[in-house]
């Protein structure tokens, strides 16, 4: 690959024989030739240009739409401009996130749409953010009410050093981190990238992955298009409604590259239970990059066994590491070689210590997947505390090198110093050892919940719980605790608590309601603890409190907990036809609650994934009625069901 910047590659495409597939549904799909993209986004670059964007500035991208959302990001780079790309999402931390992240940039233009730019002014107004609102709002140009793209912009030819885009932090966090990417660090990591997976014009992409994220964005997208590959994104909302489309895609187009991150599988398989998929030939994939978290060895056999029916070669299995701060890609195993495990002593892990290996018949064995290689340009050391290099076999900080890896946070020095040596190794946070030349990521420094395939911070996750009554700083730790036989991190919340179960109930009710409302997240379990370990600094030993509860040690504190909550759950059933429906529905999307009518979905476990799944079979039998968000204003069967039955009502009128 000889272009230097990201504008050679999309003039250099230009004229390729190839176009972009954009999957809304089942059978709507719109098609846009390379050309087209290139011709889109100058147009579009003339409207941002129009409300004053010049080089260097930064652009935020706060859009779902697929469509859109590519057509702004080239626009934004055809201008000189860096495009920081922010998840929509459904809750308010979202929006929390936004504002801070305009805060952090001094002013940047925000590329969005009416509705959303509606409610991120009605959000600010609610938090006293009316200012920063403003600002962006001067700023806004909005995808939706674009329909002239016949005037292009005026383009500009950026220097390999000059910025690309910045990368934030997937999941919540209260310190946003911006992570740099030059148009070199780019063009590194997809050259190392393409001789690594062996792309060529030949293959077919096909993918499902969000494009706020570096594995959907960069992998599915920037890996595609420099490649000429021939590419299909459907919504990552569309899959979660319907993810047995995935499959269905993958036939019909002739997939040869998917991807997924383990709570995509998990996912799938939920949903496709013990049906049958009819005319699905499975057999052009080669490969299915599985990374973006943790890697469960069980639920890749339980997914690939699934799946071998439908011709899925079982070495198109193919799991990697990377993460943001190295663009994307570090290390990939060989293409077509079997993916391959091995079982760790999880007790001889420590740090500059030689990994111990586990037999299989261990119950200390800990399965991690191999995820290869590093790539071409990419140097990983394995390194002690003092970030010197240990020898294969030791198990230590993960540090990478290259052209690839950005030079920094976003104006964050101080991390900066921190993160990245002097001779330019970054800190990934992660555990890791090389056994036979092969990587295998064994834990995290950094304390990092990993949930559905993105990052939260426990101090955030706290932060958002302390907002129940009696809760303060230092009595609620977060944490991502894998039990024996689960396939990913569950969070798990420890509040101090020193009375009855019975007077816990409320508190861990509002807890699990405050988490969901405002991150979106499942809560798996509320652990009342008579003590939360500290260092003699005063620091939380999270790792202590997750050891405890992956040992049982906590086994009769819920057991009570669950006594109290069955005699105190005063279960009224459905009355009339439409509040029996809406019932019935959150019954199936939540399995084993014991649901009430009048039970709130957050205080009860509500994911966002869940209230995705809720509302599109309410949408189903009452099409346009229900809007995604008014779940959050109406949280029980009885008050959606009423508000429901006055929409209907008002339609039959």
């Amino acid at each position: 690959m000889a272009h230097e910047t990201l504008i050679e590659i999309l003039e250099a495409n230009r004229d390729a024989d190839r176009s972009i597939h954009y999957l809304e549904g089942e059978h709507d799909e719109r098609v846009v030739p390379f050309g087209g993209l290139h011709d889109r986004a100058l147009g579009i670059l003339k409207h941002l240009q129009d409300v004053g964007a010049r080089r260097g500035d930064k652009m935020i991208i706060f859009l779902s739409h697929n469509q859109q959302f590519i057509e702004g990001f080239w626009a934004a780079l055809a201008g000189g401009i860096a495009p920081v790309p922010l998840a929509v999402g459904i809750s308010d931390e979202h929006r929390h996130k936004l504002l801070r992240i305009a805060k952090l940039l001094h002013g940047p233009l925000l590329y969005t749409d009416r509705k959303n730019l509606e409610r991120i002014g009605a959000f600010a107004a609610s938090v006293g953010e009316t200012a920063i609102y403003e600002t962006l709002k001067s700023r806004a140009v909005l995808a939706d009410e674009i329909v002239d793209f016949s005037q292009a912009g005026r383009a500009i030819r950026p220097d390999a050093g000059d910025t690309a885009f910045i990368q934030f932090s997937s999941g919540s966090t209260s310190d946003p981190k911006g992570v740099v990417l030059t148009h070199r660090n780019v063009i590194a990591n997809l050259r190392g990238a393409t001789a690594g997976a062996r792309f060529t014009a030949d293959d077919v992409g096909l993918s499902w992955m969000p494009l706020t994220h570096d594995m959907g964005l960069i992998g599915k997208h920037l890996f595609m298009f420099s490649n000429r590959i021939e590419n299909h994104l459907m919504p990552t909302e569309l899959f979660i409604r319907r993810p047995l489309l995935w499959p269905k895609f993958a036939s019909e187009k002739r997939a040869t590259i998917l991807s997924s991150p383990n709570f995509g599988y998990r996912h799938f398989l939920k949903v496709l239970g013990e049906r049958t998929l009819e005319d699905i030939d499975l057999s052009a994939v080669r490969l299915i990059f599985n990374g973006a978290e943790p890697i469960s060895v069980e639920l890749c056999n339980e997914f690939m066994d699934r799946m071998a029916p439908y011709g899925l070669p079982r070495n198109s299995m193919f799991p990697v590491y990377g993460l943001a701060e190295a663009t994307l890609a570090v290390s990939f195993p060989s293409p077509g070689s079997a993916y391959a495990a091995r079982r760790f002593d999880r007790h001889r892990l420590a740090v500059g210590s030689p990994a111990g290996l586990a037999g299989n018949d261990s119950g200390d064995a800990l399965a991690l997947m191999s995820v290869g290689r590093p790539l071409p340009g990419t140097e990983v050391r394995i390194a002690d505390e003092s970030r010197g290099a240990l020898p294969d076999g030791s198990v230590g900080h993960l540090l990478i090198r290259g052209d690839n890896v950005t030079r920094g946070y976003y104006e964050a020095p101080e991390i900066n110093a921190r993160t990245i040596t002097a001779d330019g190794w970054l800190d990934t946070g992660d555990l890791g050892v090389v056994v036979d030349g092969d990587l295998y990521v064994t834990g995290r420094a950094k304390e990092i919940i990993f949930v559905n395939g993105q990052n939260y911070f426990p101090h955030d996750l706290e932060a958002i719980a302390q907002q129940a009554a009696g809760l303060e700083l230092g009595k609620v730790v977060a944490a991502g605790c894998r039990p024996a036989g689960a396939e990913s991190d569950e969070l798990t919340i420890f509040v101090l608590h020193r009375g009855s179960a019975e007077e816990f109930l409320p508190v861990a009710a509002e807890v699990t309601r405050l988490v969901n409302e405002h991150a979106g997240l499942e809560v798996a379990h509320v652990v009342p603890v008579k003590r939360i370990p500290k260092t003699t600094s005063g620091k939380i030993q999270r790792v202590a409190l997750e050891n405890a509860f992956v040992a049982g040690e906590f086994a009769a504190e819920l057991q009570e907990l669950d006594r109290a909550r069955e005699a105190h759950h005063a279960q009224r059933g459905a009355t009339g036809t439409l509040e029996s429906r809406v019932k019935a529905i959150c019954d199936a999307a939540l399995p084993g609650k014991n649901l009430s009518v009048d039970d709130n979905l957050f205080e009860i476990g509500a994911s966002s994934l869940t209230l995705i799944q809720i509302h599109e079979e309410i949408d189903r039998e009452y099409p346009g009625l229900i809007d995604l968000t008014e779940l959050f204003d109406f949280p029980t069967v009885a008050a959606l069901a009423r508000h429901l039955e006055e929409k209907v009502g008002a339609q039959r009128a």
